[in-house]
């Protein structure tokens, strides 16, 4: 009788739990490392000089509007963005710029030219960055073993604890 009480009362507080979280209120700061940012508006402006709005998307570590000073290289939006994520590819930063009327126009700048390489073995095409301008950092998501590793041993574990309840009830 008091393991039907037991299960009952713990499938209601399952339930109760399930149904009532709240996921879309938040008290404080979310300080977790885990924390995504969706993307926002950054403010690195200086007020005694000219200043420029332009967007940063793709795999940084905070993706949004930027404000930042006229003469900025991309290598300065990149820092003040965070810098790159892990997997990102820095071979391919697209650049488009937006051209009065509908013309638009996209280059293709190589970040890892100017990071990792000891002696330049072709001219550096610099691609100034101007008000308007959308750079993408573009990349895709690796696979890492440890993810497999997590998931199944997730799924070992909840089925021995639930092996070790049958067996408990049972005896």
């Amino acid at each position: 009788m008091n393991l039907k009480i037991f299960l009952t009362l713990f499938l209601v507080v399952s339930l109760h739990s399930l149904l009532y979280s709240q996921d879309d209120i938040q008290i404080g700061n979310q300080s977790s490392a885990n924390y995504r940012y969706n993307g926002g508006v950054y403010d690195y402006s200086d007020p005694s000089a000219v200043n420029i709005k332009v967007q940063l998307w793709g795999y940084v570590r905070f993706p949004g509007y930027y404000i930042i000073p006229e003469k900025s290289s991309i290598h300065e939006l990149i820092s003040r963005a965070g810098g790159p994520t892990e997997d990102a590819n820095l071979d391919d930063i697209r650049v488009t710029k937006i051209r009065q009327g509908s013309e638009t126009v996209m280059f293709k700048y190589n970040y890892n030219d100017m990071v990792w390489e000891d002696k330049l073995e072709s001219e550096i095409y610099y691609v100034p960055i101007e008000a308007g301008d959308v750079i993408v950092v573009p990349g895709e998501p690796r696979y890492f073993a440890r993810e497999d590793f997590t998931f199944f041993f997730s799924i070992i574990t909840s089925l021995a604890t639930l092996a070790i309840l049958i067996y408990g009830v049972t005896n």
